[in-house]
């Protein structure tokens, strides 16, 4: 076996070690049920463990990765995982966290080309065009970037918010928020964006779908 490889396994066998001396009954209690309250939408930076950031066991956080944490509404993954998060899980927190420094928005900011992730920035090429006026006013590049970050963070939050299925669940009578966070890599603080969208009445009416009502 690659020594790398055998590394990790080695790491696994220490961590189960660990977990079972706090307590015997840790993967019994996980194997059969999982009831998280929250979803985490976040970025695929190594440098972010959703669970390890909030203090949370496993079991606790239903997660879903990509870069740049986008909620793209032809995204076939984060629909399936928002479908079932939201009706099957009965999550009722959703959270939205990027990252000052992300290399996605980053990349989104300049016209060079990196490759077949061109076709997925060009969504946020999008939403720096939708806050261009409120990004080029900042007083720098560090504070033009991270007004990016911040406004693409809320720009998912409002994705997630006009998508079918989160209406759904709000015309079901479903407790469900959206907020909107940006982790620090320097200091492992959440920047609260102040952003939390709880009903169909913290959107513009155009966003609004109407839709059966659906006791599930």
């Amino acid at each position: 076996m690659n020594n790398f490889i055998h590394k990790l396994i080695e790491q696994n066998k220490n961590w189960v070690g660990q977990k079972l001396q706090l307590d015997p009954n840790f993967f019994n209690k996980l194997k059969d049920i999982q009831t998280p309250k929250i979803l985490w939408i976040g970025c695929s930076d190594s440098r972010i463990p959703a669970n390890e950031v909030i203090g949370a066991q496993p079991g606790e956080v239903f997660v879903h990765r990509n870069i740049a944490n986008m909620v793209v509404h032809s995204d076939m993954n984060v629909l399936s995982v928002l479908d079932y998060s939201v009706n099957i899980l009965k999550i009722e927190h959703i959270i939205v966290c990027g990252h000052y420094g992300c290399g996605g928005v980053k990349a989104a900011m300049g016209n060079s080309s990196v490759g077949i992730i061109d076709n997925w920035i060009r969504h946020i090429k999008d939403s720096y065009i939708f806050h261009k006026k409120f990004i080029e006013a900042a007083a720098n590049e560090k504070e033009k970037f991270d007004r990016f970050v911040e406004c693409n963070i809320k720009q998912q939050v409002l994705n997630l918010a006009t998508t079918t299925i989160i209406q759904q669940a709000w015309n079901n009578e479903q407790k469900l928020s959206i907020h909107g966070w940006v982790y620090r890599l320097d200091s492992g603080l959440i920047n609260d964006l102040g952003m939390s969208i709880s009903s169909p009445d913290d959107i513009t009416s155009n966003h609004v779908y109407k839709l059966e009502f659906n006791n599930q």
